[in-house]
């Protein structure tokens, strides 16, 4: 579901275009709204309220049965109704063997190389400061 979330809309589209998709309905229309973001206060201290995000859901059901749900931040219902369709095809005994190999893996790849590719981004401004200590007192 991860790898859902952090791939782009078209990108889902564009491989579920490439898979013959079994009957299915929305259970539950795209829709957005908000959730609280709790944050701590050196990573361990008590918990504060530190604002809201956008947040939009879907879920979908197949004719075999199988309710997929999807989540994603902002405010693109359509990418929740296509995870949605992913998480219930994912479950299916006829379609999750091919919905992990031809959809859900290469979008694994493609994010794996954006992710080293900003590292690499990153790195390349890195500054490394250092101090010298000196002798008096």
């Amino acid at each position: 579901m991860a790898v859902l979330a952090h791939a782009e809309a078209g990108e889902i589209a564009a491989r579920l275009r490439n898979f013959a998709l079994p009957p299915h309905q929305d259970l539950r229309a795209p829709e957005n709204g908000l959730v609280m973001l709790r944050g701590r206060v050196g990573g361990d201290g008590a918990p504060f309220n530190l604002g809201e995000a956008t947040v939009s859901r879907a879920a979908v059901r197949l004719a075999s049965g199988e309710v997929g749900f999807g989540y994603t931040l902002g405010r693109d219902g359509e990418k929740a109704r296509l995870i949605a369709l992913c998480d219930a095809l994912v479950q299916s005994r006829d379609f999750g063997a091919s919905v992990e190999r031809d959809i859900i893996a290469p979008l694994r790849e493609q994010l794996a190389m954006r992710r080293k590719q900003a590292a690499a981004e990153t790195a390349a401004t890195k500054v490394d400061f250092y101090t010298m200590v000196r002798g008096e007192g």
